[in-house]
């Protein structure tokens, strides 16, 4: 019987010769290790071939895998082409917020933003749209004053780690889509790397943007949210939040109320108008309003994700100037679940800023009573004939008395404002809300 430990000897010897050379070619030099292999470059826009091609310019940077580019002479509304990444899905950063969504949408504004030419290119001889019948699936390319030939920016976001695979094998560059993407599991890169996401809020909360609360908001109600935005005014406990959407060029709003939220005198600091913010909240309706509420803010624990917190100072709110027939009856469209819907413009932009021009006051109601004595409703007509009503609060002139009616009495006025539901006895409309007589121009 042979020795048993004599061969576990030997055994133990060829495996460490084995572990020794491993790394070792036929004529026993060491193998290079894996690289890091730049796909974006390698891969060659071909100019002759039938692939329909355009170059454009950047109108709108939307996120990561969404592009509007200027398009003239192309059949396109507005000539806008609305540009749909072929091959990738970055994580989301214009509805509700993924991991990793806000540095996809970051790297791919970066690249185009250092560009000074950029192709677009169809999968084959013609403009094929995505599912929603809105946007157009392209192979981006760029080329910036350094670079003598162009880079697939698909490709380059998917080596980067910065996109999961989206029919990527199925197209002219599959085999080089299906590379990058190996590579970036490989060498464990951002959505592949298992490490947290800096810049994505890890609480309870859903994270979103105000555009997608906006959009679906009774599928939010009673859920706890997270959104960031800029304080437009903050006043008798509520605070109203707007925050711009690219695609539609406008902003969303929501008021947040936090009168009985018991909050820390810095919370109120933090509310200031001109500050960006994250607000984590409740969703809830009040008499047919929505609004967020709920806030906490523990000063014994400052990190806590639940808690309000300053982002950054020194915003000024937008108000965009609006007209009458935008206000009144209004549509945008807005991408949602991969679907393409419809909304009034009004219902997204409740609690954002707005200015309006060229109002006719025609009659005027004046409270009376209670706390909100001595505010008015202004009955307007646009230059159009379209009616807006303005809402004040009680106003104040320069030597601190309270303004009254005749003050408005036939006046034609610029207002600068904040969109907003009245609801008080059963209503339903909307209305300009107005603060400061200093936000009321009044035409000689």
């Amino acid at each position: 019987m042979r020795n048993p430990y004599k061969f576990l000897a030997v055994l133990l010897l060829i495996c460490t010769v084995l572990v020794s050379f491993g790394a070792c070619g036929p004529d026993g030099e060491e193998n290079p290790p894996l690289t890091h292999q730049d796909y974006a470059a390698e891969l060659k826009l071909d100019m002759t071939s039938t692939t329909a091609k355009k170059e454009v310019t950047v109108k709108t940077y939307i996120d990561g895998d969404t592009t509007h580019f200027n398009f003239p002479g192309g059949d396109f509304e507005e000539d806008v082409f609305k540009a749909r990444y072929l091959a990738i899905n970055t994580p989301e950063s214009t509805g509700k917020i993924e991991e990793w969504g806000k540095k996809a949408s970051q790297f791919t504004r970066e690249k185009l933003e250092s560009a000074t030419s950029i192709i677009v290119e169809s999968d084959d001889e013609k403009w094929n749209v995505d599912s929603t019948g809105n946007r157009y699936m392209v192979w981006v390319w760029y080329k910036s004053a350094d670079m003598t030939e162009y880079r697939n920016l698909n490709i380059e976001i998917l080596q980067n780690g910065l996109a999961i695979a989206s029919s990527s094998a199925n197209n002219r560059y599959g085999k080089t889509c299906v590379a990058a993407i190996e590579q970036a599991r490989r060498e464990k890169l951002v959505v592949y790397s298992g490490q947290n996401d800096p810049d994505f809020h890890y609480g309870a909360a859903t994270q979103l943007t105000l555009k997608e609360l906006r959009c679906n908001i009774s599928e939010y109600e009673n859920v706890k949210v997270s959104f960031e935005g800029v304080i437009v005014k903050s006043d008798s406990g509520m605070a109203y939040v707007e925050e711009y959407d690219a695609e539609n060029d406008m902003y969303c709003g929501i008021p947040v109320y936090y009168a009985t939220a018991g909050l820390p005198g810095q919370a109120l600091e933090i509310l200031a108008t001109g500050n960006r913010v994250r607000i984590v909240g409740t969703v809830t309706s009040y008499h047919g309003s929505w609004q967020v509420s709920g806030l906490t803010l523990s000063l014994m624990k400052p990190d806590h994700p639940d808690n309000l917190k300053l982002l950054s100072q020194g915003h000024t709110p937008a108000y965009t100037l609006v007209s009458a027939d935008t206000f009144q009856s209004g549509t945008v469209q807005a991408v949602v679940n991969d679907e393409l819907k419809t909304y009034n413009y009004v219902d997204l932009a409740v609690g954002s800023s707005i200015e309006m021009r060229e109002l006719t006051v025609e009659s005027i109601y004046t409270t009376d009573s209670g706390d909100s004595k001595g505010a008015m409703t202004l009955t307007c007509k646009s230059a159009d004939g379209i009616e807006i009503s303005v809402r004040t609060t009680t106003l104040k002139g320069s030597d601190g008395e309270t303004i009254t009616a005749d003050y408005f009495e036939g006046a034609t006025i610029d207002v600068k404002g904040l969109v907003d539901l009245n609801t008080y006895n059963g209503a339903h409309e909307y209305q300009i809300k107005v603060f400061s007589i200093n936000d009321v121009y009044i035409h000689p």
